[in-house]
């Protein structure tokens, strides 16, 4: 196919990249930042175009700016007649379905989103873990999706549009909020006296191991610890000893692990006794 990319960021520049590797031809990038376009020509000589001479010679438009400008970009490319009949407009944003892109009704292009699942740092980092990367896809070619997303060596997820705001909720979870728990975790560690860096390099080796147990057992088999075991005293201890401001959260995460712990037991033909779950879910829950 012949494609055309509108935002030279680093997802921008990276599926240029593996997508003519992969034998596709980009025609052209536009973008409005010079520094942008001189970083996307040290990996792809391809020249920045108007939108006038880009557009009409592209079979798939990747509209990879910002979330908050893709809209706009389309109502603008709309407003000017910037399209042609079965033309294909695309968007890697997770938190933003492909209707985004449809400003009117009648709008003659297909409207796709494919949003890789990782965090890119660099144009280098994305070019490396590119393959093997998860896709979200929802819109009105999803095997075309598919195909693309095969070609940049990705595996592909078809997603519920309606429900893609979810999605990118359980993102920001496994990845954001990964970090937000490492800093709770460091705290904590801060107020037993391992401090900042130390604390912090203490923990990364625990948290590799947890996502190692991830990836060989799975959900909920590699959920461990004092939840998971019945251990109430172990709980009642940790509350008892930390600060007022943590309680509510390592509560409300408590109460998830329990959950997990309870599934465990089950897969395994085993379950709380009823003092056990009972005391846990007191100690859980918020006062």
């Amino acid at each position: 196919m012949k494609f055309g990319i509108i935002g030279a960021g680093i997802v921008g520049t990276a599926l240029a990249v593996r997508l003519e590797e992969a034998g596709h031809e980009c025609i052209g990038v536009h973008t409005r930042s010079r520094l942008s376009y001189e970083r996307f020509r040290c990996y792809l000589n391809k020249d920045h175009l108007t939108l006038d001479a880009l557009i009409p010679n592209v079979d798939c438009l990747f509209i990879t700016t910002q979330d908050g400008m893709i809209r706009t970009v389309a109502e603008n490319l709309s407003a000017n007649g910037l399209l042609k009949p079965g033309q294909v407009w695309i968007h890697c944003s997770g938190s933003l379905p492909s209707d985004v892109l449809r400003v009117q009704e009648n709008l003659s292009v297909r409207c796709l989103s494919l949003h890789p699942l990782q965090a890119f740092a660099s144009v280098e980092k994305a070019l490396a873990i590119l393959a093997g990367t998860h896709f979200g896809i929802e819109g009105d070619d999803e095997e075309l999706g598919e195909k693309i997303v095969e070609d940049l060596g990705g595996i592909p997820h078809h997603i519920l549009a309606a429900q893609k705001s979810l999605y990118h909720a359980g993102a920001v979870v496994a990845s954001n909020y990964l970090v937000v728990l490492a800093s709770l975790a460091v705290d904590l560690f801060g107020e037993a006296g391992i401090k900042g860096e130390e604390a912090l390099a203490s923990l990364l080796p625990l948290m590799r191991g947890t996502l190692y147990n991830l990836e060989q057992v799975g959900l909920p088999q590699a959920l461990t610890g004092p939840i998971a075991r019945g251990d109430a005293q172990v709980v009642q201890g940790h509350l008892d000893h930390m600060p007022s401001k943590l309680v509510e959260i390592y509560q409300a995460l408590g109460l998830k692990a329990l959950e997990l712990g309870v599934n465990k037991k089950a897969q395994q033909g085993l379950t709380y006794s009823s003092e056990e779950l009972n005391l846990m879910k007191s100690l859980l829950a918020k006062s």
